[in-house]
């Protein structure tokens, strides 16, 4: 179907559609009245077409058998540590939110790194065959440790960064409109993951005192939003997001520390991974949500090579 087949869309109303990234039906269907309203349409129009959309999609109830063929397009991504994807059920998984957190020093950016370039591997060697976005937030972005990453797989080292789209994101609500974009050229640019690193530092830093929790709350919800919707559902993608730390004093016994967001990116984030920083360059990693997998944890380490297996699986840190 095109636009135009839509009830009550004609060529003026096409066009503004497809201006403002709204190009095929799947992402009319996957919008709010809202959405269409910022973009000029009134509330009867906006809710015509969305129902329009999401009747020609037969967007209702389906068995269980119908989902579970629908979950056999889910592609996993190998991490380099087969401890590490064996924790996640295989790797990570496309469709899905996958937050990594813990301090600084844990490996959340070596892993998205290495996730740029492993996504670039054909999907018999664990990759996804497609490209790389990564917004970066806190400038630690380096090309350098692609290409030495990209080497250590035998990929070419110019080719796998000319495949990574690099934003840097100076605050909110230019990391806002980096992920709008993102879903813009995800298709375009056959971009399999999306790295967000770090999630959280630019709203922790404009967002302070108790008085604007709940604005900087509903604006990260809706970044979340559009990362889960137009990336990772309508495309088939993974998302990466990593995510800063903070220490709650209230906890007395047992490990204070916790992600920042709290239960928005919670409930957004399909995997939740807490790393944590060993002896030397092994690194320990916890599943502690996800929606298939026991909580566990593995150890794996940062090399000159990227993410590989430790040689003491199965050691835990003290």
């Amino acid at each position: 179907m095109e636009l135009e087949d839509l009830d009550g869309v004609g060529e003026a109303i096409a066009e503004k559609l497809k201006e403002a990234g709204y190009d095929n039906i799947e992402a009319i269907a996957a919008a709010s009245i809202g959405e269409l309203k910022d973009i000029g349409l009134t509330e009867a129009a906006a809710q015509k077409i969305v129902a329009s959309a999401r009747q020609s999609l037969q967007m209702g109830f389906e068995s269980g058998l119908d989902f579970l063929e629908k979950r056999k397009q889910v592609g996993k991504l190998t991490t380099g540590s087969k401890e590490l994807d064996a924790l996640f059920g295989g790797g990570i998984e496309t469709q899905a939110i996958t937050e990594l957190f813990g301090k600084f020093g844990s490996g959340k950016t070596q892993l998205g790194h290495q996730l740029a370039v492993n996504v670039q591997l054909p999907v018999e060697k664990g990759g996804l065959g497609g490209g790389a976005v990564y917004i970066d937030t806190e400038n630690t972005f380096r090309p350098d440790r692609i290409q030495q990453m990209a080497k250590a797989v035998k990929l070419d080292p110019n080719e796998v960064l000319g495949n990574i789209q690099i934003a840097r994101a100076y605050n909110s609500d230019h990391q806002m409109l980096l992920a709008e974009k993102a879903a813009e050229i995800v298709k375009e640019k056959n971009v399999k993951i999306v790295v967000v690193d770090s999630l959280v530092a630019h709203f922790r830093a404009e967002y302070t005192g108790r008085g604007t929790l709940a604005d900087r709350q509903q604006k990260l919800n809706r970044h979340m939003h559009v990362l889960q919707r137009k990336i990772a559902d309508l495309h088939n993608a993974a998302v990466i997001v990593t995510n800063q730390v903070m220490s709650r004093p209230d906890i007395l016994f047992g490990d204070p520390t916790s992600p920042v967001g709290g239960n928005i990116v919670g409930h957004h984030s399909t995997f939740r991974v807490y790393l944590r920083k060993s002896k030397g360059t092994k690194r320990i990693a916890a599943l502690i949500d996800s929606p298939n997998m026991p909580e566990g944890e593995c150890v794996f380490e940062v090399t000159t090579d990227g993410i590989k297996d430790s040689k003491e699986p199965k050691e835990k840190a003290k």
